[in-house]
């Protein structure tokens, strides 16, 4: 029931039977009608309420769109309303449908004699009329199959993406059919009936498995058959288990940059989470406005030679290949020979992004090389927290002087037990010396959690895991592009998400000079917090920024599989709305993570609070409406909408919103009236 077709195959027959037992007076058999759906509700409705958004926005894609991509006939078409019917032999197999039709044929016509009434009152019928009750019967459950059968092909043709698969749920009903009608032929054609039987399962294996002589013409003829693959296998799991020994403690996504049947991003992600959900394998380099941003952000790229499969920009996708083999950023860890002779690659970043090693390991190269570059200073160790304490800040390692508005590259060193680690968030403020705080000119942020979130939940080898480990971020930051120019020092909290305490974390005497005439150094990705703090300052802008954050976060969770950085930026932005409760940036992102996360009431609270804080903004009013309306709530979002409409009558958002909170609350004339200002207002109407 969770799925919207479900309503195909169940509308008509629901509705049938409401009207029969209506129409009977059997009100018990009514009650046991309503209490299944009553029961049902308790399933789906949960579903529905949070999804149903999503249910409305993606159908024109999953139809219309994919209609046309796939090249389904017209829905007008003939071809379109027998496509069905025309694959139905395929589906069932020919001899398997023809024999029982010819038994429902017999059936047909021997019914056809047939005038005993279904109800009635003679309970000694003569034997005669034991037969014509008996076909009575059967027409009815035959009439009352056919109803569901004849209704499911009919609403389904509805759909203009046409795929057999859309109709499978009613192939078990068309079974029972195909079965009944075997049962009515002739006694004397016994033969018939084995032979059906015999050819049945001669033909379930035969399409299961090749093993019977004429297997390949079978596939001539039936060339969507799948067998199982007998050859050599295929070495995903291989794959998977080298990045989790590459990274034990790290939850790892591949960038998958071939699509065939054999490597494409599902089964990676597949043997990935077949490791304990430790891996992860997400398809990439598919958008040239993505190229630099997939490239500079995933940890681990698979590649192959020959057949690149369905790729939709192939230009695309051979740039970031070329720029992962061939690049420096990327250094070949493995290769594997597939069974089509081609070869598989994995890619592993030459200087990983985020790093954890076990106190008293090896010590990675890198930090060599972070203090050879003359612009950047040297690590200083932090020497003013006890090497006892559950968390501290070891290292920072960033430029001397930098321009504002540009990435500015930082590797920081966290050190301490694995459990605080592990939930550490931690609360980062660049500001400027000798200036108060409460400027958003003279500081910036780098909140998130630990390892970008990445550390993995479950430790390998835990009965001996060391009691402290080392976890290195080689990440970017962002001073705003007004940042006042002059000395700026890090100031440091930590913030343990499971139980919510903050703890101050002494930090190096690092200080980093924001200068105009600075030159940019060539810095790493933002990290995804970053990002989403950026995204969140625009939704003042209102409506002509909602495009550009939802793209962006349709790319970044490519990134993150479950998309933790959203809630690290929630739990950032509550901690800081608690210091500064005043503070509308803050308060736009939280309004933004909890609407990402589809907590409902926490998100209606966000926006009020935004409201409070923007109060001449009408997208403000606008953004609470639309949670309201999302939680069913149309008089509530209706005074919020008054209130955008107050400051800007001529939004055409805040109409439309208007117009569908008066459609929810019965109001027609007004619903009609603001579709109509919702048309006139849009840009170019006259």
């Amino acid at each position: 029931m969770t799925k919207q077709p479900a309503l195909f195959f169940l509308l008509v027959p629901l509705v049938w039977v409401t009207g029969n037992v209506v129409w009977q007076q059997a009100w018990r058999r009514l009650a046991q009608l309503g209490l299944a759906l009553v029961v049902s509700l308790l399933v789906f409705y949960p579903w529905y309420r949070t999804n149903w958004l999503l249910i409305l926005t993606s159908s024109k894609r999953a139809t219309i769109d994919s209609a046309i991509a796939e090249g389904t006939p017209s829905f007008f078409s003939i071809d379109a309303w027998t496509l069905y019917l025309r694959n139905l032999p395929g589906m069932v197999s020919l001899p398997l449908l023809v024999v029982p039709l010819l038994g429902l044929v017999f059936f047909w016509r021997r019914s056809r004699v047939s005038s005993y009434r279904l109800g009635s009152t003679d309970y000694s019928p003569k034997p005669q009329e034991y037969r014509q009750r008996a076909y009575a019967e059967s027409q009815q459950a035959l009439g009352w199959l056919l109803v569901f059968l004849v209704s499911s092909y009919v609403l389904s043709n509805l759909n203009p993406n046409k795929d057999d698969r859309y109709v499978a749920p009613y192939l078990p009903v068309l079974s029972v059919i195909l079965a009944y009608g075997l049962t009515l032929l002739p006694k004397s054609w016994r033969l018939l009936h084995w032979g059906s039987v015999a050819l049945a399962g001669f033909l379930m294996i035969a399409n299961l498995f090749p093993v019977f002589v004429g297997s390949g013409a079978a596939y001539r003829q039936y060339p969507t058959l799948n067998y199982p693959y007998q050859g050599a296998e295929f070495p995903h799991a291989q794959v998977v288990a080298e990045v989790v020994k590459t990274a034990p403690y790290l939850r790892s996504t591949i960038g998958v940059l071939p699509s065939t049947a054999a490597v494409n991003q599902h089964n990676i992600n597949y043997y990935g989470l077949l490791q304990n959900f430790q891996v992860f394998g997400r398809q990439v380099g598919t958008r040239k406005s993505h190229l630099e941003q997939d490239q500079r952000s995933l940890p681990w790229f698979l590649t192959k030679t020959g057949d690149q499969g369905s790729i939709r920009a192939q230009n695309v996708q051979t740039a970031i290949v070329q720029s992962v083999e061939q690049g420096t950023d990327f250094q070949l860890h493995k290769t594997w020979s597939l069974p089509d002779r081609s070869t598989l690659k994995l890619y592993r970043r030459s200087v990983p992004l985020i790093e954890v090693q076990e106190i008293g390991g090896q010590e990675s190269g890198v930090r060599s090389q972070e203090s050879e570059n003359t612009n950047l200073q040297s690590p200083i160790s932090n020497l003013q927290s006890p090497p006892s304490s559950p968390l501290q800040l070891d290292e920072i390692t960033v430029p001397t002087r930098t321009p504002p508005g540009k990435p500015i590259p930082v590797t920081y060193r966290w050190s301490g037990t694995w459990e605080s680690l592990q939930s550490g968030l931690v609360i980062l403020t660049w500001q400027k010396q000798g200036e108060p705080a409460a400027k958003g000119t003279n500081r910036w942020f780098h909140d998130h959690g630990i390892g970008m979130g990445e550390l993995y939940l479950a430790v390998p080898g835990q009965a001996t895991k060391p009691s402290r480990f080392r976890v290195i971020e080689r990440m970017a930051m962002l001073a705003p592009a007004d940042a006042v120019p002059g000395t700026y020092a890090l100031k440091a909290t930590y913030l343990d998400r499971r139980t919510g305490t903050a703890t101050t974390i002494a930090t190096p005497p690092i200080t980093l000079q924001i200068d105009p005439e600075a030159i940019a150094i060539p810095a790493p990705e933002l990290d995804l917090v970053t990002q989403f703090r950026i995204m969140a300052n625009t939704m003042p802008q209102g409506i002509k920024a909602l495009d550009q954050i939802f793209d962006r976060v349709a790319r970044i969770n490519q990134y993150d599989p479950i998309q933790d950085y959203v809630p690290q930026a929630q739990r950032a932005m509550e901690y800081r709305l608690q210091q500064e409760p005043r503070s509308r940036q803050f308060a736009y992102g939280l309004a933004l993570a909890t609407v990402l996360r589809r907590q409902v009431d926490p998100a209606i609270a966000a926006m009020q609070r935004v409201t409070q804080l923007d109060l001449k903004n009408p997208s403000a009013y606008a953004y609470l409406a639309f949670v309201n309306l999302y939680d069913f709530r149309p008089q509530a979002a209706q005074l919020a909408l008054d209130n955008a409409l107050k400051l800007n009558p001529s939004l055409p958002e805040v109409h439309a919103l208007s117009g569908i909170a008066a459609l929810m609350q019965g109001n027609l004339v007004r619903a009609w009236h603001e579709a109509q200002t919702y048309q006139k207002t849009q840009p170019g109407s006259r």
